[in-house]
C-alpha cells in the first residue's frame, strides 16, 4: 500500500480511538496513563487533563510524549491488532482556540460535559511529529509528518462548511443519521444526530453515546462529505431493510 494509503489508515485509527495509552516522562523515568483523545481538523490529537494528574505534571516540565492508539485485533492474539504510535510535542490550548477545540473534544466524549468546566481541567493539543504504523503482525511503517497529516486544503475547506453540514444534515436528514447509525454501525434506535466531521470521516452521537463512521476514502470539501453520507445512507437503509 503507498505511503498516502498507510497515512489515512493510520488517521482512521487515531481519529476512531476513544481512548489511548499516552507516554510522558519524568527525570529520565517512563511513564504511561490512559487517555481519552479526540482530534482536531488537523488530526493534532486532543486531551482534556486535570492539572492534578501525574502526566500533566509531566508534561508541563517536558512535552516530548508519545499516544499509543489501538484498533481491534483480527484474531486471538493481540498483536494482529491494528495500531499506530503518534509522537510530538503537547501544549496546552490558547484561549482563542479552546471554544471550538474543546466543543470538538466534547462532541467526542459527550458524558465529559459532567466535569469539563472544572477549574483543574485544561484542554491540551499534541503537535504530531511523526508516526509508526503497525497494520497488524510483524507489518511496521513509519509515516513521516506529510505522510501522516491529511491534506490542508482539504482540513480548511471542511472546517470552513462543518457548522452548515451539522446544521443541515441534523435539521434535513435526520432519518439518514439513524439510517447509517443504525444499519452500518449497529447502533440502537433513537435520535441520533451527527456531532462532527473531518476528512476521515465523522462522528455520530446518541445522549452520552459515539459511534465513528469512517469514510472509504478522504474527503476535500462539504460535497466530498454530502456524497459519502448519501452512499452511507443507502448502504443502511439496505441493511435495515433485510
Amino acid at each position: 500500500m503507498a505511503t498516502e494509503g498507510l497515512g489515512f489508515e493510520a488517521r482512521r485509527l487515531v481519529r476512531g480511538a476513544i481512548s489511548a495509552t499516552l507516554a510522558t516522562s519524568a527525570e529520565g523515568m517512563p511513564f504511561a496513563s490512559l487517555v481519552t483523545p479526540a482530534t482536531a481538523p488537523d488530526l493534532a490529537p486532543l486531551l482534556l487533563l486535570s492539572s492534578l494528574s501525574e502526566h500533566t505534571r509531566h508534561l508541563r516540565a517536558e512535552p516530548r510524549c508519545s499516544l499509543l492508539f489501538v484498533g481491534t485485533p483480527e484474531s486471538a492474539n493481540p498483536q494482529t491488532a491494528p495500531r499506530v504510535t503518534v509522537t510530538g510535542l503537547a501544549e496546552m490550548v490558547p484561549t482563542e482556540e479552546v471554544a471550538t477545540l474543546k466543543a470538538r473534544w466534547l462532541a467526542r466524549h459527550p458524558y465529559a460535559a459532567l466535569y469539563a468546566d472544572f477549574g483543574d481541567f485544561a484542554l491540551w493539543r499534541i503537535r504530531p511529529g511523526g508516526a509508526l504504523l503497525v497494520g497488524g503482525f510483524a507489518r511496521a511503517t513509519r509515516l513521516r509528518l506529510a505522510e501522516l497529516l491529511p491534506d490542508p486544503g482539504a482540513v480548511a475547506a471542511l472546517a470552513a462548511g462543518e457548522a452548515e453540514i451539522l446544521a443541515h444534515v441534523n435539521a434535513d436528514h435526520a432519518d439518514a443519521v439513524a439510517a447509517i447509525a443504525q444499519g452500518l454501525l449497529g447502533g440502537a434506535p433513537g435520535a441520533w444526530r451527527l456531532a462532527a466531521v473531518d476528512t476521515d470521516g465523522c462522528d455520530l452521537a446518541l445522549e452520552e453515546k459515539v459511534l465513528r463512521l469512517a469514510w472509504p476514502a478522504p474527503v476535500a470539501d462539504p460535497d466530498g462529505v454530502r456524497a459519502a453520507l448519501i452512499r452511507a445512507a443507502r448502504e443502511g437503509r439496505a441493511r435495515l431493510s433485510t
